[in-house]
């Protein structure tokens, strides 16, 4: 509270500073006219307002009193530089909710070598019977190894002195950190996207016959690759739910994640806003009217990025269905940098000192007058075991 104080009383201070220099200015002594002082001038009170107002403002504004002499260069922006009578700003496109923490781990590495996940099993089925006297049998555990390394990501927006000092409207300046943390949480959703998905929907990595993640007949399902739907819901949740350890144990799901792209996302909430559904649509024989118990089971994930990932024609029907990664074994894994979990921004400083004046940041480069931000964030991830989801390309097929 006493340093906030102290900058408000500066500030006081520099205001009364400036709007005496405003006033000497036009003074008896200072400013006479060719006809005599300036003070009988009949627009000498509204001439010192004026100057008043501009002092305050060049105060108020952003670059402080740097404003009577500053601020990509201007020729990089003729609309927003222009000279126009009557300009209006309009804001970024809206950035769509970051949705890889919902159905990925989150984790953190010590540096940037490669790190290690390990899975072990055995010993977890059902205990054979021991007769009298009899022998204890021993059984082998098994591990499976997955690694990665997390990698830096980053970039630079550079300005020119000049569209400093002429962006008027912020359209530049102030909008440049807010750009680079965008940019940063969008390149997260799509590597965690590429993670689980290719050009052709589900990764074929991750979706296998061996890991028995496909919804085909031979799973248990009623058909391959079907479309979004209650029948095609049913099959991903019966292949799931068929999903058994390395001793042939069934494997618990507590909560499920429904994940699809945009053009898909009406689809998925019609479905899960239902208040009842038919079971057995597709059928002549046997239709069950029921209560949509797959609305307090799902979460929703709209994902943006699977269409632009999954680049073939299957972009718009690919759809998910994971286990709740917070519980078990998780399907895939998004690491950070120890004590860098979060995008760093940065702006470059000023190496020039004005003679006789103050250090400003925005004065640039020695050379060349530009000033710059730069984002840096730090990250990796990789996929993990397959028995906690499910996918499909919504061919049909």
């Amino acid at each position: 509270m006493e340093f906030l104080q102290l900058v408000e009383t500066i500030r006081s201070e520099e205001a009364a500073r400036n709007a005496e220099a405003a006033s000497r200015f036009l003074s008896e002594d200072g400013f006479r006219s060719a006809t005599g002082n300036i003070r009988k001038h009949p627009r000498y009170s509204q001439m010192l307002v004026e100057a008043l107002r501009v002092v305050e403002n060049a105060r108020k504004s952003r670059r402080g009193m740097d404003v009577f002499n500053e601020a990509m260069g201007t020729a990089d922006f003729p609309l927003l530089m222009g000279d126009v009578l009557d300009r209006q700003l309009l804001g970024t496109y809206t950035e769509a909710p970051s949705t890889w923490s919902i159905y990925c781990r989150r984790g953190t590495v010590p540096d940037f070598r490669t790190v290690k996940r390990f899975a072990v099993d055995g010993a977890e089925g059902v205990l054979p019977s021991v007769g009298e006297k009899g022998t204890y049998l021993p059984q082998v555990l098994s591990e499976t190894k997955y690694s990665y390394a997390v990698s830096k990501y980053g970039r630079i927006i550079k300005w020119d002195w000049e569209a400093w000092v002429n962006d008027d409207m912020d359209g530049l300046a102030s909008s440049s950190p807010a750009r680079l943390g965008k940019a940063a949480r969008r390149s997260e959703d799509k590597f965690a996207t590429q993670l689980h998905v290719d050009a052709n929907g589900p990764h074929a990595s991750l979706y296998s016959t061996a890991n028995k993640n496909k919804i085909v007949t031979a799973n248990g399902a009623a058909s391959a690759n079907p479309v979004l739907g209650i029948a095609g819901l049913q099959d991903a949740l019966t292949v799931l739910g068929l999903q058994v350890d390395a001793d042939g144990e069934p494997i618990s799901v507590d909560g499920v994640i429904l994940e699809v792209g945009p053009a898909l996302a009406q689809t998925a909430k019609n479905i899960l806003s239902a208040s009842q559904i038919i079971i057995g649509a597709d059928s002549a024989s046997q239709r069950i009217l029921t209560a949509n118990w797959m609305r307090d089971n799902m979460t929703l994930v709209v994902n943006p990025y699977i269409p632009i990932v999954a680049s073939s024609a299957n972009g718009n029907t690919t759809w998910f269905v994971h286990a709740a990664p917070g519980a078990g074994r998780p399907a895939m894994e998004m690491g950070f940098l120890r004590g860098y979990e979060a995008p760093q921004l940065f702006q470059k400083m000023s190496n020039q000192m004005r003679i006789g004046g103050a250090a400003n940041a925005m004065d640039g480069s020695f050379e060349d007058d530009t000033t710059a931000f730069k984002v840096r964030h730090v990250f990796g991830g990789t996929s993990l075991d397959g028995k906690g989801t499910v996918g499909s390309n919504g061919s049909g097929s």
